[in-house]
């Protein structure tokens, strides 16, 4: 995502879970500490080459319509994930929310369990995202908003929110949050890899009539996110954890990187990172993180008006051997097909000539035929180097 201030101004406007267990003999306790690099690469080494899409349902415009039991959708959930099977896609990236489960701890992972079901039937291996500084800081259980007509993700909301940031005394609750989701899928095959907060330092988009309150939050996540990571990490998953590098221009171990930065990429067993730029720049950040020696997993791009298209990035992903989650599955309730612009300029009397993101109509029909085969055609073509 990437989210600019001004959205805001539109915005204003408008009991416990049985875990599926795997059997002790196929699985190696993980360590509580980071994996090595040469663990991160044999994991990496057994996984088929990963594609995916950020998804949530169509009939969702956040995480929260998602992952509430009054909205929760088992059958959109499974029509939609069995397009993402015609793509040949095997994971999706899935943001969770620390106040669904707050409301209904145990509601809450029995839908993540059913979520499991649904996308295991499908050949699908969900990230999981646990925390995220994009959008709308101030989250609210309940219904939510219908969407800003014409606009880019008008409903999306952070987790946690900015006030239950900012107050020292919801760490036990963030702490719970970490160790029992993780911990009740910690050993679940299902479960592809943990992306702990989504662009960490992000600014979010929000109003800030004062203009500390920015810097206060950074300085809190500056502070949590380590010990995010020591929480998820101590339940000992057999899957990877990381968080997503997303601005600045060098991302190599000698460059000056801020706080945040290097504990995403210190702290990361897997790297991940954003890219929405033309293939030339896709190819820098590749070579960039190459040189800390792990896989890498590119868990948003495609933003087609930005030079970040299907038929462009998606094969220079296979040769190199990066995993590939784009942004946006169905056209939905978030409007990402509209473009970034339509913050200042809502899209309200005529739709874009070319989509921004998403991949499929509502009615499963994709955007772009074109693109759905070169999904497919490339898992068997360009074995990676």
């Amino acid at each position: 995502m990437k989210p600019f201030r001004l959205v805001a101004i539109l915005i204003a406007l408008a009991a416990p879970l049985p875990v599926h267990a795997v059997a002790p003999a196929t699985v190696v306790a993980a360590p509580a500490e980071r994996w090595s690099a040469a663990q991160a690469q044999d994991w990496y080494a057994h996984q088929p080459w990963l594609t995916g899409a950020n998804y949530i349902p169509a009939d969702a415009i956040n995480q929260l319509e998602m992952w509430q039991a009054a909205s929760f959708d088992a059958a959109q959930i499974d029509r939609e994930l069995g397009w993402a099977e015609t793509f040949r896609m095997n994971t999706m990236r899935v943001f969770l929310h620390d106040l669904a489960w707050k409301q209904d701890p145990a509601g809450f992972k029995q839908r993540i369990d059913r979520f499991l079901a649904i996308a295991a039937r499908h050949g699908i291996r969900p990230v999981f995202v646990l925390f995220d500084s994009c959008w709308d800081p101030d989250p609210k259980l309940g219904p939510q908003r219908p969407p800003i007509p014409g606009v880019h993700n008008s409903g999306w909301v952070q987790s946690p929110g900015r006030a239950d940031l900012l107050d020292g005394a919801n760490d036990a609750h963030f702490r719970a949050y970490v160790e029992d989701v993780v911990g009740s899928f910690a050993k679940d095959p299902r479960v592809l890899a943990w992306d702990l907060w989504n662009e960490p330092d992000n600014d979010g988009g929000g109003r800030y009539e004062d203009p500390s309150v920015q810097k206060r939050e950074l300085a809190r996540i500056e502070q949590l996110l380590p010990q995010v990571f020591a929480w998820a990490r101590g339940r000992r998953p057999v899957q990877p954890l990381t968080s997503g590098i997303w601005s600045g221009s060098d991302w190599t171990p000698g460059a000056r990187l801020t706080p945040i930065q290097r504990t995403q990429l210190t702290q990361s067993d897997i790297l991940s990172f954003h890219d929405y730029g033309w293939p030339e720049q896709f190819e820098r950040r590749v070579a960039q993180l190459r040189q800390w020696g792990r896989p890498l997993l590119c868990t948003e791009w495609m933003a087609r008006g930005a030079g970040s298209t299907v038929d462009t990035i998606l094969p220079i992903g296979r040769r190199e051997g990066v995993g590939m989650i784009n942004w946006g599955f169905v056209q939905g309730k978030t409007q990402t097909w509209y473009p970034w612009d339509s913050w200042q300029r809502p899209y309200i009397l005529k739709e874009p000539q070319i989509w921004f993101h998403d991949l499929v109509k509502p009615d499963g029909t994709p955007y772009r035929e074109r693109e759905a085969e070169l999904f497919r055609t490339l898992r068997d073509r360009m074995p990676p180097r």
